[in-house]
């Protein structure tokens, strides 16, 4: 009976296949998986917030640029700017600028800016002389003249490093005057319409004039801030804001990549400010 008994219990007990196995993950959760699931969490958060930011028109956030400088045109004559520009943030005065495509340049010409150098301020001394005395330190001077610069030396603003001039046939182009607004540039951009004299006192003004190194004034050649810019950073700021000042002295429009360039660069540091002609007190 008792045999039977067990028979029977066997007989009712499932087989094994049949009992519900645990429930075991399919594989471990890894330690990381709540910080990772944070983290996408935020990122979708955030890219959710953009979104309707930007659609609401609430995002890239536009900078302050203050209130637009004033403008006043000047009687003409060379060695003046054409407008004198007010203070004000370079990029309020960008603002004030016309945006077009430049034109096709194929009739510029070096000689529609005037004689190289020429004595536009009218101080006795041509006007390379003028920026290397401004610019260079520890001035050496040729004999018999307080005009011509023999030697000295330029902390170099688009390297950052230091350049020894020394006046010579071989040497003198070590150290090079740059158009920040490059005069291929700026006839393609609205200097070919002006007058014989305000293309000279362009090509002059000392706001539109630096002491470079060479090679770096070579690579630049007729490029605008959409095509080139300083290898040193910390000069990029001022170096545009005097783009912007020459092209509202003068008159000229930038082109629209020139601009969307020019506003990269002066997000950085919005309270830029522009500057006057070099001819102005």
């Amino acid at each position: 009976m008792a045999r039977h008994a067990h028979d029977q219990q066997r007989r009712t007990r499932l087989p094994a296949r049949l009992v519900p196995p645990r429930l075991v993950p399919a594989w471990p959760a890894p330690k990381g998986a709540p910080v990772r699931s944070a983290a996408v969490l935020a990122i979708i958060v955030v890219v959710v917030l953009a979104g309707w930011l930007h659609s609401s028109g609430r995002w890239p956030f536009a900078v302050d640029a203050g209130a637009p400088p004033s403008l006043t045109t000047l009687p003409p004559g060379v060695g003046k700017p054409i407008v004198e520009v007010g203070p004000g943030t370079a990029l309020a005065l960008l603002d004030t600028l016309l945006v077009k495509g430049k034109s096709s340049g194929s009739d510029y010409e070096r000689s529609a800016f005037g004689e190289a150098w020429a004595d536009a301020d009218g101080n006795g001394c041509d006007t390379r002389n003028d920026v290397l005395r401004r610019d260079l330190q520890n001035l050496a001077f040729a004999q018999d003249s307080w005009c011509v610069v023999a030697s000295g030396l330029l902390a170099e603003p688009y390297t950052g490093k230091d350049i020894e001039f020394q006046r010579g046939k071989d040497s003198s182009a070590a150290v090079q005057i740059d158009h920040l607004v490059a005069l291929g540039n700026a006839w393609r951009t609205g200097a070919a319409a002006l007058t014989p004299e305000q293309r000279e006192s362009l090509a002059n003004d000392p706001l539109n004039l630096m002491a470079v190194d060479g090679p770096a004034n070579e690579e630049k050649s007729d490029g605008d801030a959409a095509t080139w810019l300083p290898a040193a950073k910390k000069i990029r700021c001022h170096y545009v804001a005097r783009q912007i000042s020459v092209k509202a002295a003068y008159t000229l429009w930038v082109a629209p990549a020139e601009k969307a360039a020019m506003v990269r660069v002066l997000g950085l540091c919005p309270q830029q400010e522009s500057l006057p002609s070099g001819y102005l007190p």
